[in-house]
């Protein structure tokens, strides 16, 4: 869908879910790596997936030194999802690895909002539409995008500090949401 306008909110410190990331992923290899020494399983399997797991940790750890981007935690979860479904029990910790590296992506997503003429869309996992009707104010003003709903709810954020000359005038951008709201 083609929007009129879409503000683009400032994202939140991705630590946390990277810390989290890392040490679901650490833990995954070290047993990986100790499953066949401490049981009778023998497969060089549990080998390779720790090692793998611990390689990409390591990328990661000299790539966020060095300055550059390292790789998504998202595919090293997914790699420890894989490692634990071969495991001879807790198979089932395959599913929430799966769904942590899912959720991992969505999290990481800048929240966009789509304001057309008719509605307003907030992207999130669960894409959500409002009416105009719903809302008593929609404000852009100095960063910060203030959305005022009529069931004295309230949305503030910080909208994404973007380097494109493409910038939205605040003015224009609120004239054309006081337009909406006056005929929605």
């Amino acid at each position: 869908m083609k929007f009129q306008y879409v503000v683009i909110l400032r994202k939140n410190s991705e630590k946390p879910i990277d810390l989290l990331s890392i040490l679901l992923c650490f833990c995954s290899a070290i047993i990986f790596i100790l499953t066949p020494l401490m049981t009778d399983v023998a497969h060089y399997y549990y080998y390779l997936m720790g090692a793998l797991i611990l390689a990409g940790l390591t990328y990661n750890a000299t790539a966020a030194r060095r300055g550059r981007k390292p790789v998504a935690y998202r595919f090293l979860l997914m790699l420890a999802a894989f490692g634990w479904l071969m495991m001879p029990v807790f198979g089932w910790v395959s599913l929430v690895f799966g769904v942590l590296a899912f959720l991992e992506h969505q999290s990481k997503r800048p929240l966009e909002i789509g304001f057309d003429l008719d509605r307003v869309v907030v992207n999130t996992l669960i894409r959500r539409r409002y009416d105009w009707s719903v809302f008593n104010n929609v404000v852009l003003r100095h960063g910060l995008l203030t959305l005022d709903f009529k069931n004295n709810r309230l949305f503030q954020q910080e909208v994404a500090e973007d380097d494109d000359d493409d910038e939205v005038d605040e003015e224009e951008f609120n004239a054309w949401c006081r337009e909406r709201l006056a005929t929605g």
